[in-house]
């Protein structure tokens, strides 16, 4: 037996037609054809995989997990944490991937793989392999054990349940609420020796990413937001599972994380659509009056909300040679629009204070506060 989705309220199902109408304005937004989207798209990707790996302690900055998007070399990250990212990139790569295949079929060997794709730098951490034997989860801080999953005898057949239940009729009129039984049932059976959250968390995108066909698969994920409520979601998943392997227990509070998490991650990216919009309005019309090629664009853009831009991020963003790329960038120094620091391989460029300081006006013009859909019905987002 297997966790199972509890009945939805009232409530719940406000939420989730709240959350179909935004990912209809976020596909919408989308579909008018902008040069924004590819760098929103791709650094959206890359706060996912940070978002995921944070959770267990991998901690990169944004501008490494572009790099890690971007197949480039990290700046700061040190070898264990860059091989834990780049793991996650090649995992959810391919889940992207697999979101676009007509004829995928949900099974443990798809499972297998993305766990060998995590982990393979590790092979004492058995790679694509159920774990051999018990597991429990510890609270370092409290110096204490808070669940034991089920016994390691007992993984095959419980993942031959789930991925039952994902190729099931069950629960598909609302996918979210699939996707997020995905993760429970996962995580709560622990299969891997390491790994078990971020494989879940990729497992539940993999599922969102195939079942909502109505919005581009990159922003299906609610990865980001996990990364930055990390307390509450252990804390949803400490009071679902109560020390231990209970599938009878109630999931109505899992599900409303989960949908909370969905309606917050959805006007975040509605948000995010708006700034850089009037952002790339704002950066159109200088590099104009500067007489800049157009492509310095993809540069200021990501300077001015506040990256560290290097010459290869931008060399890829602009699809120009390393030759073009550093003589762009010495001319937006000279003109006052970046900054340099470093030298050589080291050097990267900010934005100038006047730059940096139209981007954070053009931000807070947009609400700062997005509200719990489970407080305030009345006023949900609809697009």
């Amino acid at each position: 037996m297997i966790f199972t989705s509890s009945k939805l309220t009232d409530t719940d199902i406000q939420v989730i037609q709240a959350l179909s109408a935004m990912h209809k304005r976020i596909k919408y937004v989308l579909a008018i054809p902008s040069r924004w989207h590819g760098t929103l798209r791709q650094t959206t990707f890359a706060r996912a995989i940070r978002g995921s790996n944070s959770i267990e302690g991998y901690l990169v900055s944004v501008e490494d997990a572009i790099a890690a998007v971007e197949g480039e070399e990290p700046l700061e990250a040190e070898k264990e944490t860059w091989l834990a990212v780049t793991g996650y990139r090649n995992a959810m790569t391919y889940v992207l991937q697999l979101a676009r295949d007509p004829d995928f079929v949900m099974n443990e060997g798809y499972l297998r793989s993305l766990h060998f794709m995590m982990l393979q730098h590790d092979l004492t951490k058995h790679p694509g392999n159920w774990r051999p034997g018990p597991i429990w989860v510890r609270d370092e801080a409290k110096g204490i054990d808070i669940y034991e999953a089920p016994a390691a005898h007992a993984i095959p057949a419980l993942i031959q349940e789930l991925m039952s239940y994902l190729r099931s009729k069950q629960d598909e009129g609302h996918v979210l609420i699939k996707a997020a039984m995905a993760h429970l049932n996962l995580v709560m059976t622990h299969p891997f020796s390491d790994g078990n959250g971020r494989i879940s968390r990729c497992l539940q995108s993999l599922v969102l990413a195939r079942g909502l066909g109505i919005l581009d698969p990159t922003f299906s994920s609610i990865e980001e937001y996990l990364g930055r409520n990390t307390q509450e979601y252990y804390d949803v998943l400490a009071k679902t599972g109560q020390g231990s392997w209970h599938p009878e227990n109630h999931t109505g509070k899992w599900i409303q994380f989960n949908l909370t998490a969905h309606y917050r991650q959805a006007a975040t990216t509605l948000k995010r659509t708006r700034f850089i919009s009037k952002l790339w309005n704002y950066l159109e019309s200088e590099i104009k009056r500067y007489k800049f090629p157009d492509r310095v664009i993809y540069a200021l853009s990501d300077a001015a909300v506040g990256y560290s831009i290097r010459a290869a991020h931008y060399r890829h963003l602009a699809q120009i040679s390393d030759v073009v790329a550093s003589r762009d960038l010495k001319r937006l120094v000279q003109a006052g629009m970046l900054v340099a620091s470093g030298e050589r391989r080291g050097r990267t460029y900010k934005a100038s204070p006047e730059l940096r300081g139209v981007a954070v006006r053009l931000r807070n013009e947009e609400p700062t506060q997005i509200h719990d859909p489970y407080e305030t019905q009345d006023s949900l987002i609809t697009g």
